[in-house]
Order: C-alpha cells, then structure tokens, then sequence
C-alpha cells in the first residue's frame, strides 16, 4: 500500500472517530468540520453580499438605507440557515426542539408582549423601508439622524450628539416625521413681526436680501416672503426659505434672525413689543356711588 493511500486512511479513521454518543446518535470529528465549514461559508456569503451591496450603492441602485437595510435582512437569513444546518449536523431533532419550546414561547408571549411588538416592527422597518438608515427623523419632539435599525431597537443621534437607542415599536406606532423625502432639500419658516406704519415693503425687501446672502439657503426655488396677518401689535411676515441642512437648521434660522434684527436696525425697522389698550370706564349716575371723596 503506497504512502499516500496510508494518509488517506489515516485522515478516514481520524473524521470517523467518535467524539460523544448520546441515545442513539453520534458525533463524529467530521461532524465538527462539516460545522465549521458552514461557519466558514455563512461568513464568506455575507462578505460577498456586502461587497455586492457596496458596489450597488456606488453605481447609485441603491441608497445608503437600502444597503443597510439589504444586509441585514440577507444577515439574518443566513445566521438563521447556518443555525439550522449545524444543529441538525450535530443530530438535534429541531421537530422535537420546535415542539418543545413553543409551550415555554406561549408563556413568555404574555409577559413579553412589548418585545415581540418591537421585534414585528424592526421586521417591518427593514422590509418596508420607509425610515432608513441616514434619514433624520422626528420622534415624540426629538429631532434626530437614523444611525442603525436593529430588529429589536434603532440606535439614533440627536442634534446634540447625544445618542439613542429607540424600541421599533415606539417608531412604528407613534407618528414619525421623516425629513428626509425625496427631494434634497426642505422648506423651512421664519416668522417676524414689525411695528404698524413700518414701510411693508422695505421690510420685504430686507428678509429677501437676508436669505439670498445666507450660504445654507438654497438659490432655487427662491426665498419667498409673505405678508400673513395683521396682529394685535405688530404686522407680521414670514420668511420662506429652502435648504438642505436639515439636521442643523436651528443654526440656519438663528444666523438669519441675526441678520434680519442687524438690517432692521439699519433701516429704522422696529420691532415692537406686544402692547394692549385698556380703557377704565366709571360711572357717577348709579345710586349710591359718591361724588367725592372725604
């Protein structure tokens, strides 16, 4: 017998030793290896994928949410067969598994409805693609950027750099404004008042120019400017504008109220304070009301 076909019986006896035997089945050492290259293959797969994803979203098939989205999705597929695959390698009746927990997952579905919910709604938010990942967001007051969708929980930073972590029920059920739309940029307000018998033109004039010269406001479509009531003390405009800072728009609305209340005070524009007249009537004819007092 040749030197090689000794190897080859070698390596043969060494895959079929036994490495431990439970009722009727057994695991051998080439269970092992088939294990481990299914680990190996899942992992392999899942850099494949990504890489195929990358270069989607580089030809621009896809945006940076879909990508994330994709893989996760692709993620938990494959996590899920490779699961599969190794527990029936090692001889795990998953029937039996299946049967025997269900029992233990109708107790816990009462006491962890909420986590179900928010595992439901992750699935929702990565097929559905309707909040992604990048997107800025509005929940419950908080304006925030999307930073990852998880099935349980989304991580998500404010404008303050603090991040968070949000349950995906919470996303689902309550109303969400998602400021990333289709189009690149977004309209914004600011709303001023100036003092009756102010030149309404001229203040037209200056929260036009105003806008125009800020490098965060869009050129087209133009700042619009309109004349919206005439209030109890003041006449009052609002500056429409468009930008795509949406994520640090406060700064862009606070630079332009600096520059309007700098233009207003050039051009003699006041702003007024909120004023009320109040008219006291008296009367002398009611009976019994004193002439004078003594």
């Amino acid at each position: 017998m040749s030197k090689w076909s000794e190897s080859v019986d070698k390596v043969g006896s060494l895959l079929k030793k036994t490495i431990v035997t439970f009722g009727e089945e057994t695991i051998y050492v080439y269970d092992v290896f088939i294990a481990l290259f299914i680990i190996i293959s899942a992992y392999f797969i899942l850099r494949w994928i990504r890489k195929l994803l990358e270069a989607g979203q580089k030809a621009n098939k896809l945006t940076i949410g879909q990508q994330y989205a994709y893989h996760q999705l692709a993620k938990y597929v494959v996590v899920v067969i490779a699961l599969v695959s190794i527990l029936n390698t090692f001889k795990v009746d998953l029937n039996f598994l299946i049967i025997g927990s269900s029992a233990v997952l109708v107790a816990l579905a009462l006491g962890l409805q909420h986590l179900f919910n928010d595992l439901v709604s992750g699935f929702f938010l990565l097929f559905e693609g309707t909040i992604r990942v990048g997107d800025i967001i509005e929940v419950e007051g908080m304006v925030c950027r999307v930073q990852e969708i998880g099935i349980r929980t989304s991580k998500v930073k404010k404008r303050d750099g603090i991040s968070l972590v949000i349950p995906n029920g919470k996303i689902i059920s309550n109303s969400v404004i998602n400021w990333t739309t289709d189009s690149s940029i977004t309209r914004f307000t600011v709303n001023v008042g100036v003092a009756y018998g102010s030149d309404v033109q001229l203040v037209r004039h200056v929260l036009l120019e105003c806008a125009e010269r800020h490098n965060e406001v869009v050129r087209s479509p133009k700042p619009i400017c309109r004349f919206i009531n005439f209030g109890d003390s003041s006449l009052d405009f609002e500056l429409l504008f468009w930008s795509k800072n949406r994520f640090r728009i406060e700064d862009v609305q606070s630079d332009l109220r600096f520059m309007i209340n700098s233009e207003f005070t050039k051009n003699h524009i006041r702003i007024p304070f909120p004023q009320r007249d109040v008219h006291i009537k008296t009367s002398t004819d009611k009976p019994g009301f004193p002439d004078t007092v003594g």
